[in-house]
Order: structure tokens, then sequence, then C-alpha cells
């Protein structure tokens, strides 16, 4: 569903899974860090308040979104978590950047998704411009990182049930 139609942050704790023995990574982009900080706090945050507790949370940190792929596919190979939240925000600028980043970045997060064995929730804000990132970090549309947060607990259990 479009962001502009539905406040990211709207979720029924009651209809999430219980979080009991799930851990989650998270790894969060440097660049645009006002942006991504806020996406980090709500991740965190809904994470904690369906009974994740902070020891159960693995925050590492990227340089770029571009680098999101490598630092998943690192905390997938650790066995230390059951899901990973991949973080980060391209804005749009004025020369093709913005597209060889984007592109490079989901195709490398579906790649870890499609061969690996453990989720990776797709984090990553594709934004025109500067208001539409905000908007989505805590703004008018809510938290994109929570609904982040919301995917790997309901990723983690769907994994539990059909998985191995």
């Amino acid at each position: 569903m479009a962001s502009s139609l539905h406040n990211l942050s709207d979720y029924d704790a009651n209809t999430l899974p219980s979080t009991e023995g799930m851990r989650f990574g998270i790894v969060v982009s440097e660049w645009n860090s006002n942006v991504t900080g806020a996406l980090l706090d709500g991740a965190v945050s809904t994470l904690m308040k369906n009974g994740v507790g902070e020891d159960k949370i693995l925050v590492k940190s990227v340089p770029g979104s571009f680098e999101l792929v490598f630092g998943a596919s690192q905390m997938v190979k650790s066995g230390l978590v059951d899901a990973v939240i991949a973080i980060g925000c391209v804005i749009r600028g004025d020369t093709p950047h913005f597209d060889y980043i984007c592109m490079g970045a989901t195709q490398g997060l579906a790649e870890l998704n499609l061969h690996g064995e453990v989720p990776v929730i797709y984090g990553l804000l594709t934004c025109n411009n500067m208001e539409q990132a905000l908007q989505r970090c805590g703004g008018s549309l809510g938290n994109k990182g929570d609904e982040a947060a919301v995917t790997a607990i309901r990723m983690v259990d769907y994994r539990r049930q059909v998985g191995r």
C-alpha cells in the first residue's frame, strides 16, 4: 500500500506473534543519519514494546545504503540473529547515482532473501526529497522503522512455522 494512504506506525500489537526467543539484527546506514537514526529508534522501540529484550537486538552501522547488503549478509552468516532489518535512506539528487544505489541495494537485499535462511527486512527509504524521508521516519506518515520491526517479528514467526 502506498505510504501516502497509510500511517506506517499503525499496527495491532495483539495480532503479532510472541517474540519469545527471537533475536534481531539491525544494519543501519550512517548516510542521512537524521533519518536513519529515527528509523532505527522506531525499529528498536517497536521490538522492545513487543517483548524483545535489548540483549536480543544487535545493531551495527555501515557507511551507506549500498553497504547494507554486505552488512546484512555478514549478520546473517554470524548465526546470532533470526532476522535482519536493513535500514537506510537514499534521496534523489541530480545524477543517476540514486538509481544505481537504490537498484543495487534492493537487488542485493532481495538476493539475500531468495537464497538465505534468515529473513532480511527491507527498511530502505528511497525518496525524491528530504521532506518525503522526514514524513516516513516519524512524521505525518509514521515511522518505517516500526513497520520493518513488525515485519521482522512476523517473518521470524513465519519461518518457525514453515521453515526448518
